[in-house]
């Protein structure tokens, strides 16, 4: 059983023995041990040749050596088979398009590869550049060195684009003797355009980052949580920019008198007005809604709004053409890959083996999962309740380790919206219900699940010391940590932690029962002599323990429901099998140029179709074609070929609820812990941990100390989740301390290299 609840993290003893192997054996070449580096360095160098030479591209497209190049490649490709939209999507969505299907050989072929971590990794220049915090403060919040380079980069991009399209309008406008009126009118126009093509050019990456299964970011393992603040960040620049150039378009026309007849205007050759005014006010519309204020009163509001991206994307392709939407239509193209795929595996029903209102007010859900479906501790899924709402989808931590069981996975969801607590009172009706019975009882509540998402490699597996600061329900994804850890020493698994501090700061104790939703809830003798694990609770709103003994009981769960919904998490998601996303994305992207060839020859030009707006709708229908038949058929095949592997391992969720746990195929050392007169001595969390009482956590005392004990060589891979004050706090002193590390002030107390690493949802 073991073996089929594979780690995501290959043991490097299997590579070492293999290498061992391959060394002995006498008839192996030389040669072949040295292959698969070679393929990883071409591949690698692929990607990174691409991808720089189409950022240059960018980049210097507004200067006039890229500007020739790039119409001489124009009137080269215009009486070609795609006409002029082919070789502006050649220049432009292709290479991106490019690097994804290198990615997907990358991950597939050298997968052992990507998640075995080195230590040498640890002392990169480039990881110690994503995990330094460079800004903690200000409007972006927590952004690490490269974070900060990227963002430098976008605004130089912006400045410096504009400058020097501003420089060449008015020099273009003042070579011809126009009245000034007419003058200004003009290079208002000019501005204009200019300003709607560089927010062409941003638009290109602000559909990246929201493709939550995107094999670009599992490349570079980006989780989607820190990549949606990309998304948003990006969606603002956007936003301001085609704004503006709406503005200077807007007042032109103003100053021409001519501000109504110009907004109405569909031309069927050049740009259509009334398409991009269309466009313009959907993406209005989910800019003001989405900015924090709005978003976070009124959370609904913002969700359905953001819908309109359709509307956007739809008559910003009608206002501009084909040709020019081809522009940022390769990242659109993966965002469409992406959001069909999580159509499909979002369209089944989750059975529920548990669902259960805590005492401390938590509500915990405990889903069926196929058994090989991949992921780490530190995954969320996205979670939707039809009887709560058919479109709201809502992003929660994993509370359980993929070590802790083959067919189930938990989440703890904290009530703090009109949405959860109508989960909580769903929940609390059978549960009041199932009192004094020894039986649960089904209740109805329909399920749906999308992900898992996350790290494509396990972060907290990467350090032997490591620190994990939690506020409040923000404990949730570091309880599955905590239960990993201990599986993976309890079954000899690879496990680098061996020093673990937990700061968890709670308003009230009685959340401090949570640590009883760990699986793995006692440490024998075995796993305590390979781990120090101390736990430090800090109950902020309290003065002293609410019991006369002090002693603060466990949370005893109380019976709730299980739902019975015919099927398990579906494993259609682009993280889970890299054989059917590639071959999803290869057929989806070659089922889209196929359409689009066949339009464009049989259609476009026997027709002598000319309208701008009518052969943006064509570009449009084609991708969707390519990724709903071609791309359907694959995933219908992978759909298929999921249910065929679940029939001999079928999980039954009302024989795991009547044996009163989800967690009846547990292993490790809560199992053991209660195995009679043989079981292993052991000692629970609870007794670990250490509650103080009306404080918060000095995090300068505390890292201090723990770099203390780690040594001053050693590097501290620090996790948080939690408010965005807590984020900033442990972020500024994990910077204080690497600067004086550098500095080499307070040597022998802050030698440690302190990695930082933020982990949390706005929910």
């Amino acid at each position: 059983m073991a073996h089929e609840r594979e780690p995501l993290l290959q043991q490097r003893q299997t590579g070492a023995a293999n290498a061992a192997g391959a060394k002995g054996s006498s008839s192996a070449p030389a040669t072949a041990a040295a292959l698969p580096s070679l393929a990883r360095t071409v591949l690698k160098f692929l990607m990174w040749a691409v991808f720089l030479t189409w950022a240059a591209g960018i980049f210097l497209y507004p200067t006039k050596p890229v500007q020739a190049v790039f119409s001489k490649w124009v009137r080269l490709t215009k009486e070609s088979m795609f006409g002029i939209a082919g070789g502006i999507f050649l220049t432009f969505s292709a290479p991106i398009l490019i690097v994804a299907l290198l990615a997907y050989v990358y991950i597939s072929f050298f997968q052992s590869e990507h998640h075995v971590v080195e230590k040498k990794k640890l002392r990169s220049l480039s990881f110690r550049l994503w995990t330094f915090p460079v800004l903690v403060d200000g409007p972006f919040g927590v952004v690490s060195a490269v974070e900060f380079i990227g963002i430098v980069l976008f605004i130089t991009f912006v400045f410096y684009s504009m400058t020097y399209y501003a420089v060449e309008s008015v020099s273009l406008v003042s070579k011809f003797d126009l009245p000034s009126m007419t003058e200004s009118e003009l290079i208002l126009d000019v501005i204009g355009a200019r300003l709607g093509a560089v927010g062409l050019f941003c638009m290109l990456f602000l559909f990246l980052p929201v493709a939550r299964g995107s094999v670009l970011l599992r490349l570079i393992d980006i989780p989607f949580e820190h990549a949606t603040r990309y998304h948003v960040w990006l969606g603002h620049l956007t936003m301001a920019l085609f704004t503006l150039h709406g503005l200077c378009y807007v007042i032109s026309w103003s100053m021409e008198g001519r501000l109504r007849e110009e907004m109405r205007e569909w031309k069927e050759v050049g740009v259509a007005n009334l398409p991009g005014v269309i466009s313009l006010s959907a993406g209005l519309l989910m800019w003001v809604t989405s900015l924090h204020p709005v978003r976070k009163r009124f959370f609904e509001l913002f969700f359905y709004t953001h819908q309109l991206y359709v509307v956007f994307i739809v008559f910003l392709a009608f206002h501009v053409g084909d040709f020019i939407f081809s522009i940022s239509a390769g990242a659109v193209f993966l965002f469409m890959l992406d959001r069909f795929l999580r159509f499909w595996q979002s369209r089944a029903k989750v059975d529920i083996i548990s669902a259960a209102c805590r005492p401390c007010g938590t509500v915990e859900l405990v889903f069926s999962k196929p058994p090989g479906l991949r992921y780490n501790a530190l995954s969320f899924i996205f979670i939707q309740v039809r009887e709560l709402s058919f479109l709201q989808w809502h992003p929660f931590s994993v509370s359980s380790s993929p070590m802790d069981g083959r067919y189930h996975m938990s989440v703890l969801i904290k009530v703090l919206g009109t949405w959860t607590e109508k989960l909580r009172n769903i929940i609390t009706d059978v549960q009041e219900k199932n009192r004094g019975d020894s039986e649960l009882q089904c209740g109805r509540m329909t399920a749906c699940v999308e992900g898992p998402y996350g790290h494509e490699s396990p972060y907290h597996l990467m350090y032997e010391n490591l620190i994990l600061v939690a506020g409040g329900i923000g404990i949730s994804p570091f309880l599955a940590i905590l239960s990993d850890i201990i599986h993976r020493i309890e079954e000899g698994k690879q496990c680098m932690p061996k020093n673990v501090l937990v700061l968890w700061s709670v308003k009230k104790s009685k959340e401090l029962s949570l640590l009883s939703a760990v699986d793995a809830q006692t440490i024998s003798s075995s796993v305590s002599d390979k781990l120090q694990l101390d736990i430090q609770a800090f109950v902020t709103q309290e003065s002293l323990p609410p019991l006369e003994d002090g002693i603060v009981v466990d949370d005893q769960k109380v019976p709730g429901m299980f739902v019975k919904n015919g099927t398990t998490m579906s494993g259609l998601v682009g993280t889970g099998d890299n054989f059917w996303a590639a071959a999803y994305f290869v057929a989806s992207t070659l089922g889209f140029l196929l359409a689009y060839t066949l339009v464009h020859v049989y259609y476009v030009k026997p027709h002598n179709v000319v309208a701008w707006w009518y052969r943006g709708l064509l570009f449009m229908l084609c991708m969707v074609a390519g990724v709903a038949l071609p791309g359907g058929l694959v995933v219908l095949l992978w759909h298929v070929s999921e249910k065929q592997r679940l029939e001999g391992d079928k999980w039954d969720a009302v024989a795991a609820t009547a044996s009163q746990s989800p967690y009846a195929e547990q292993t490790g050392p809560a199992a053991a812990a209660g195995g009679g007169d043989d079981a292993v001595p052991s000692v629970s969390l609870a007794a670990l941990r250490t509650t103080r009482y009306g404080c918060r956590p000095n995090f300068e005392a505390e890292f201090a100390a723990f770099a203390e004990r780690a040594g001053d060589a050693a590097d501290v891979g620090v996790l948080v989740c939690g408010p965005q004050g807590l984020q900033t706090s442990v972020a500024r002193e994990c910077r204080e301390r690497n600067l004086r590390r550098g500095g080499g002030a307070e040597k022998s107390r802050s030698g440690a290299v302190f990695h930082f690493n933020s982990h949390s949802f706005d929910l």
